[in-house]
């Protein structure tokens, strides 16, 4: 099963479990923050998706592969809210529509097409990333900033650089074979008809109006909300602001 951070509710729950699938290069710990903001009266569990982190190295990145994994830790609390960012959101909406017991989903900043960027020179920066006698994460971001002028971006991807042992958290090499699946979303004829939040920034281009129509389609019961100032990571950007619409919509009647 995957590696899941656990922030047990602090006073006693009176809100159903909510499980958060980070993004491609991410883990669970960067969603810590708003983690325990959110487990005032619920339990909440960050996840390391596959390939990431502290969780199993695998060949297969498809969707229906990493959707059955959230719906495992799902099926252990007996059915939760879930919550995705950016590739955790479309293995959450696929686990969705594969009929995991989701009671509420939240996707952030991502939609159910393909898309035809891509991220493989991030994966050649951090494959080129010299390794040898790091001992500070500054000079590891010293080093990076050769490839990946983005400070932000930087500050990012080391989260997964783990200095003591001199290697990335990260399985490059099959994020790398895999990214067609990564960046694709599969075929799909079902409908999740729970409460759907599409959760996006106002500065990213990742939910396009063109995407519309096949978010309507395959979740008829979402709503859409764009947070202004914000790009593509957007709970990074403004916690506080994505903290709000996540509690707002969770506590929804």
């Amino acid at each position: 099963m995957l590696n899941v951070i656990d922030y047990p509710a602090q006073e006693a729950p009176t809100k159903p479990a909510l499980v958060i699938a980070h993004g491609l290069f991410g883990s669970g710990r960067n969603w810590g923050v708003i983690a325990k903001r959110l487990s005032q009266d619920r339990r909440v569990l960050c996840v390391d998706m596959r390939n990431h982190a502290g969780s199993f190295w695998s060949d297969d990145m498809s969707y229906p592969a990493m959707a059955g994994d959230l719906t495992e830790v799902l099926e252990t609390l007996g059915g939760a809210d879930l919550l995705g960012h950016s590739m955790g959101g479309k293995a959450s909406m696929v686990a969705a529509l594969s009929g995991a017991p989701i009671r509420r989903l939240i996707v952030a900043d991502i939609a159910p097409v393909a898309y035809t960027h891509t991220q493989m020179h991030l994966i050649d920066a951090m494959e080129a990333l010299d390794l040898a006698g790091l001992s500070t994460r500054g000079a590891a971001d010293a080093r990076l900033a050769q490839t990946v002028e983005d400070r932000t971006v930087r500050a990012f991807l080391l989260q997964s650089l783990d200095l003591k042992a001199g290697a990335w958290r990260l399985n490059l090499a099959a994020l790398r074979a895999q990214m067609p699946e990564i960046l694709g979303f599969p075929e799909v004829t079902s409908v999740f008809q729970n409460p759907t939040l599409f959760l996006s920034g106002a500065l990213s281009d990742y939910v396009s109006p063109a995407s519309r129509p096949r978010m309507k389609e395959l979740f008829p019961r979402g709503r859409y909300v764009k947070m202004n100032g914000v790009g593509h990571w957007l709970h990074a950007e403004n916690p506080r602001s994505f903290e709000t619409a996540t509690r707002t919509f969770l506590d929804a009647a």
